[in-house]
């Protein structure tokens, strides 16, 4: 029990499936990005150092009403994350990799620790800051997150509420992990249920107190519904609920939808990060009209915030 402890905490902490595309693959996809195409009208990229991390920014050709800040899941990066941008064709997007792990791996060094959202949601705080103090008000900042990412924006969301400075313009959300500790328990389950599992709860205690000790944090501060506890979140949402998700509980789900005061919750029965393609067409048409409502001057087209150089 102990070895698989130990073995769930490092996949934790160092997802043994994740490696960084190298950088010639990364621009390839960000120049077709850029070219637009299906529906999708393209923009012009350009990087920003924000704080130690490097967020890159797609800016469209048209005033846009806002940015959607873009935020990748467990094992990811932002290449991997970077697609999603055609979801949103109306809006600038944004996007970076956590703590610059990606950087770190490409150039053959250690990568700071998956934190599980307790640091990955400060950096989104901190990237939210920078918007606002660039030009761009809270409530012109959309973000979205899937996975861990869903985690990590529902982290972020309610310690920027929690700053009393207002909402934001909106939050999409699927699959989010529970917590560590959950997670990690679900991970020795796997996909079936099998007669061993009675012992998944206590490996992914376990697993989840060793992953904070190499990490550095307290799991206690994964768990969403600890860290929503007593939101009562102004910022609007949609969230897409797997009905038969294992890694991320749909109890939960519904559970963490009760924090906000304003959202739609579109249920799928399907199982982790395939609510898109069950839905077909009908994933993006949901998040355009929840984000044409979120933003309904778009039409208007205010004036684009000036670029930070």
């Amino acid at each position: 029990m102990g070895w698989k402890a130990w073995q769930v905490a490092r996949e934790l902490v160092d997802p043994p499936f994740y490696h960084p595309q190298p950088l010639a693959r990364v621009d390839a996809t960000y120049r077709e990005l850029a070219a637009g195409g299906d529906g999708d009208p393209g923009g012009d990229w350009s990087p920003e150092e924000v704080e130690g991390l490097q967020v890159w920014r797609l800016r469209r050709r048209k005033p846009s009403p806002g940015v959607v800040l873009l935020l990748h899941g467990f094992g990811d990066d932002r290449w991997g994350t970077s697609p999603a941008l055609k979801w949103f064709p109306g809006l600038d997007a944004m996007i970076f990799t956590y703590r610059r792990r990606d950087d770190a791996l490409r150039k053959g060094g250690p990568a700071p620790a998956v934190t599980f959202g307790v640091v990955e949601s400060q950096d989104v705080v901190r990237i939210v800051h920078h918007l606002e103090t660039s030009g761009t008000p809270r409530r012109r900042i959309l973000l979205m997150g899937r996975s861990l990412g869903a985690s990590i924006g529902l982290m972020a969301l309610a310690d920027l509420e929690r700053e009393g400075r207002g909402p934001l313009a909106g939050l999409i959300w699927e699959g989010a992990p529970a917590s560590s500790r959950s997670f990690a328990e679900r991970l020795v389950r796997g996909p079936k249920d099998r007669w061993w599992h009675v012992l998944a709860a206590p490996i992914g205690a376990l697993a989840s107190r060793a992953a904070g000790h190499m990490g550095g944090y307290d799991p206690e501060a994964t768990d969403l519904l600890r860290r929503t506890a007593g939101s009562h979140l102004a910022t609007p949402s949609l969230c897409f609920l797997a009905t038969q998700d294992r890694l991320a509980p749909p109890e939960v789900q519904r559970a963490l939808a009760t924090r906000f005061a304003s959202i739609r919750v579109v249920e799928v029965p399907t199982w982790h990060l395939h609510c898109a393609e069950v839905l077909g067409p009908a994933y993006a048409a949901t998040i355009r009209e929840a984000v044409d409502s979120w933003f309904p001057d778009a039409a208007r087209g205010p004036e684009r915030p000036p670029a930070n150089h």
